[in-house]
């Protein structure tokens, strides 16, 4: 199968362009450079030129604090670059994975989000990916919207890279534990988007990794993991004011997966691991496993 990748020089991006490659798909990894979704005309012309099976749509405005001050730069890559890449993708009759985000949910629930769940987004970043969402199912009969959460993965910088850095050069380390959600791991997530893109089975989906955790309790397993010196201490949210809120409540269940009778993704304590061992940062012989 011959999939296209938009964004393929991020921390997803990477790992769906080398999975697919390892797994014998043609891929073409389209960088900003190949192509600019923000432009109707050059995203046509690409996609037309490639005339791919499938698309897995990576890319996206992912600065969550900075889109509070700049909506603009949010909607327009997010929300009308979507809508580029689901157009030229319709015209070729290819299948369309836009992934997603936990973010176009309140945060409010006590129990995970369905497929089904009403969105009611509360920052600039949510509202312009649910309106990807909503462009996109306008514009593509063959889509697949896959929302995802806490992720993290070898190429870029995430929470996992941020704990072990800070883990060795402070004694003390504050992490929230009053916000829920559920880290996902880019290789796992990129072996599910990729299943999504080669079958028919259209709608919403939620790919996360197994289980919650707190940003306290993730950390703490980082920590055990890397055998850390630093010690962790919990915080509440507000003790750590950012421009955008962050959903106290984000785990999503994996309904779609479970129904299609498709394979959900592991643990999250499994993907963790898995990602410190590719790193070279797991000391399986200080920890008990």
């Amino acid at each position: 199968m011959k999939v296209l990748v938009t964004g393929a020089n991020g921390q997803l991006g990477y790992d769906v362009v080398r999975l697919a490659l390892q797994t014998g798909h043609e891929v073409f990894a389209a960088t900003r450079h190949e192509l600019d979704i923000t432009h109707l005309d050059e995203t046509r012309r690409v996609i037309s030129m490639q005339m791919p099976e499938a698309v897995i749509h990576c890319a996206a405005y992912t600065a969550v604090d900075a889109a509070e001050s700049d909506a603009d730069t949010a909607f327009r890559v997010n929300a009308y670059g979507t809508r580029n890449v689901a157009l030229a993708s319709e015209e070729v009759g290819a299948r369309l994975v836009y992934v997603s985000t936990d973010y176009v949910f309140d945060g409010c629930a006590n129990q995970p989000y369905s497929e089904h769940h009403p969105t009611a987004p509360q920052s600039v970043y949510g509202k312009s990916k649910r309106a990807g969402e909503e462009l996109a199912q306008m514009v593509c009969r063959r889509l697949m919207i896959a929302r995802t959460a806490w992720v993290y993965g070898e190429h870029g910088n995430n929470f996992v890279r941020t704990m072990l850095q800070l883990g060795r050069t402070r004694e003390v380390v504050r992490v929230v534990d009053d916000q829920i959600g559920s880290p996902t791991y880019t290789r796992h997530l990129a072996a599910a988007l990729l299943a999504l893109s080669e079958q028919d089975v259209y709608g919403i989906y939620h790919l996360t990794g197994g289980g919650h955790c707190s940003w306290y309790d993730f950390a703490a397993e980082i920590f055990r993991l890397a055998s850390l010196p630093a010690r962790l201490e919990p915080c509440s949210t507000i003790e750590f004011p950012r421009p955008a809120p962050r959903p106290a409540y984000s785990v999503l269940d994996n309904l779609a997966l479970r129904v299609n009778g498709m394979p959900r993704l592991p643990a999250w304590q499994d993907g963790l691991r898995a990602y410190l061992q590719e790193i070279g940062e797991y000391k399986e012989g200080n920890v008990d496993v």
